[in-house]
């Protein structure tokens, strides 16, 4: 008799982890999981470097994007973004608004949805499945992104010091100049294919909310040294093909919200998974390493 050895291990864990998992975070008692948990990718700890997102100003002028070498500790995040079919689930559910996308009969990204709507999804899909959700960090998505992180994909300095406008309709003329030609329309998962990675459609046509606030900051003449530093936590973070930044309501990103240069065509989201229990995480990463994989349904 064959015996899959994956899911009898499996079995073990899930009959271990029901009484962890019923506690919920900090031992709050938790609807008992209902929905499948989304297939993810791990991300090994590693070092990258990265240009920090935010406006960034010297001498009072804007001033060249500020990049550090980041060391990220190893997560788990979403291969694919949350499906307009799971979304509509937390709509019909009552805890998440409609998104603004056409009804679509094939398994897209959803889209139409701004930052409250993807943090409202990652609440409602940490109670019913029992373990936390969450946005990813702006930085998180950048590692994640791989050879597909976009950043600021623009030339930072001021053409005029003294007129930032130059700067950016310079800086929309380049993303237009490197933009695939217009194509809204969200397409089926695995459209735009893995990165190298293993996560899926990264830097197609919709753009993912992050967790990171907008910052403005001024430097120092070493262009390294803070001097200060502001956040503006009604703004958040996107990453795609580029990086943008938009305000919190905003579910469309070609009407504006505080993007510069040429606008996200579809806003959505993927979720990173937080390990909440140390049995589960254990016997998660132990039965990963003895069977080689790389991305888990679990």
């Amino acid at each position: 008799m064959h015996v899959n050895l994956f899911e009898v291990a499996m079995g073990a864990v899930a009959s271990l982890a029901v009484p962890f998992a019923a506690m919920g975070v900090a031992g709050k008692p938790v609807d008992t999981p209902r929905l499948p948990l989304a297939e993810t990718v791990e991300i090994a700890a590693t070092a990258i470097d990265y240009p920090l997102p935010g406006e960034f100003l010297l001498d009072a002028r804007p001033a060249t994007a500020a990049s550090m070498k980041i060391e990220t500790p190893a997560f788990r995040i979403m291969k694919r973004q949350v499906s307009l079919a799971d979304y509509e689930l937390c709509v019909a559910d009552g805890a998440c608004r409609p998104a603004d996308a056409r009804p679509n009969p094939l398994d897209v990204p959803v889209t139409g949805v701004n930052w409250l709507d993807a943090e409202a999804y990652a609440s409602w899909y940490s109670r019913g499945t029992g373990v936390t959700w969450r946005l990813p960090t702006a930085l998180e998505a950048a590692v994640a992104a791989g050879e597909r992180f976009g950043g600021e994909s623009f030339t930072a300095q001021a053409d005029d010091p003294a007129n930032p406008a130059v700067r950016w309709l310079r800086r929309y003329r380049e993303e237009a100049a490197a933009k695939r030609p217009p194509d809204p329309e969200p397409k089926p998962f695995g459209h735009y294919g893995p990165n190298s990675m293993g996560i899926e459609d990264f830097g197609g046509n919709v753009w993912e909310w992050t967790s990171t606030c907008y910052e403005r900051v001024t430097l120092a003449s070493d262009r390294k040294t803070v001097l200060s530093k502001t956040e503006n936590c009604g703004v958040h973070v996107l990453e795609g093909r580029h990086r943008a930044y938009m305000s919190n309501f905003v579910r469309d990103g070609r009407s504006g919200g505080c993007a510069v240069g040429t606008p996200p065509e579809n806003l959505g989201f993927r979720l990173v998974r937080d390990n909440d229990f140390p049995l589960i995480a254990w016997a998660d990463a132990r039965l990963r390493g003895l069977l080689g994989q790389h991305s888990t349904p679990f």
